[in-house]
């Protein structure tokens, strides 16, 4: 499985990951052929190497031929990228980080999602960047992304909104659950941009998981610190071991006087907060009370919004929750053709294949068979059992 590694020792922003990742290998051409399926004009994009503190990298600009930027809102800048004729998992990528942002942008100044309004990461250059990243991504063939901590800086930066203290606002609320690493001097380190990549799309955060390394790239800022060189450092290889490892959170609750019939909505609203699983067990509680366990696997960023989640669509009163690494087996949904019609599999990344529920369910109410044979036959005809 490909990994890669953000070593964010001096920050991160979105033009320094465009950049490792061209030094990675994504050509500057591939690049402008994908970015000119959204409907942006008036750039021009250019990579070069340049030395930060002794140390070569490459740097990406996007230059603009026209002064006046337009300010967009997240949902135009959604809908742009979904309409495009972008690769699916390039659009995947991208919305996650534009999500991400703007949920961390709705938290700041009290708005609803639908109404946030970017100033600066609505501009094309950000757009560019965001986008660039999850075309770069798709390009090397990245499965899993994890990724260091990140320097928290000191000092003010000049916003559209005046001056503010660094990190900035929206920037702070994206490095929510994400470890600080040492102090490395006044400046803004880590822009909204930098942040939104990582926290949507980092697996955990820490040292590197266990890789072989194939690929180092280093992305060069604008700026040149005197403390360390400006630069970020992108590791791509190999995961060792049959699987990735990471650390996620457990979060539990017992629950012993809701209605059974509320669980099921309960479930839907977790995993649209992004839960990574949901579970309901049974279990005996103080006075033979009958109750259910709830437990609920998550990514630590996600803890603020599924505890919300928990205390509001339960009748839960507390919860609890605790570190816990995992391993997983990389896997991808691929379509086969059956005797059914074309139908989607898992493929696991030691070779076990799996109907996927919802295809499946899909073609039992299209032909009206039993789900059970629909089943039967696809395992039969796709999975080789």
């Amino acid at each position: 499985m490909k990994v890669i590694y953000f070593d964010c020792f001096a920050g991160i922003a979105g033009d320094m990951t465009v950049a490792a990742l061209i030094e990675l290998g994504l050509p500057l051409e591939t690049l402008r052929e994908a970015l000119a399926l959204l409907p942006l004009s008036d750039y021009e994009l250019s990579s070069r190497k340049v030395e930060r503190h002794g140390v070569s990298g490459t740097s990406f600009k996007v230059t603009l031929t026209e002064a006046d930027q337009p300010h967009r809102h997240y949902c135009g800048i959604a809908a742009m990228i979904e309409q495009s004729e972008l690769k699916p998992r390039v659009k995947e990528l991208a919305q996650r980080i534009f999500l991400r942002l703007g949920q961390a942008e709705a938290t700041v100044h009290a708005v609803p999602l639908e109404r946030v309004h970017f100033h600066e990461v609505g501009a094309v250059d950000s757009i560019v960047d965001i986008v660039g990243t999850a075309i770069g991504l798709d390009y090397l063939g990245v499965e899993k992304v994890y990724s260091s901590g990140l320097p928290f800086g000191r000092g003010f930066v000049h916003t559209a909104h005046g001056k503010l203290p660094v990190p900035a606002p929206a920037t702070a609320q994206l490095m929510k659950g994400i470890p600080l690493s040492s102090d490395i001097g006044e400046g803004e380190r880590v822009t909204p941009t930098g942040a939104a990549i990582v926290a949507s799309l980092a697996e955990g955060f820490g040292p590197p998981p266990k890789m072989t390394p194939e690929g180092i790239g280093y992305g060069a800022g604008e700026k040149d610190f005197p403390e360390l060189p400006n630069l970020l450092r992108l590791v791509l290889g190999e995961a060792a071991g049959i699987g990735a490892a990471e650390e996620v959170l457990v979060v539990e609750t017992h629950l012993d006087d809701m209605n059974p019939e509320l669980f099921g909505f309960l479930m839907e609203r977790l995993f649209e907060a992004g839960a990574l699983d949901v579970a309901f067990s049974p279990l005996q509680m103080k006075k033979n009370r009958p109750a259910t366990r709830l437990t609920v696997i998550a990514r630590k960023e996600e803890l603020e919004t599924l505890s919300g989640t928990i205390l509001a669509e339960s009748t839960a009163i507390g919860l609890r929750y605790y570190p816990a690494g995992r391993v997983t087996l990389s896997r991808e949904s691929e379509s086969r053709e059956s005797s059914l019609g074309p139908v989607q599999v898992k493929v696991m990344q030691n070779g076990r294949v799996t109907p996927e529920y919802d295809s499946c369910r899909e073609i039992a109410l299209a032909l009206r068979l039993p789900l059970i044979e629909v089943y039967r036959i696809v395992e039969r005809e796709c999975c080789g059992r």
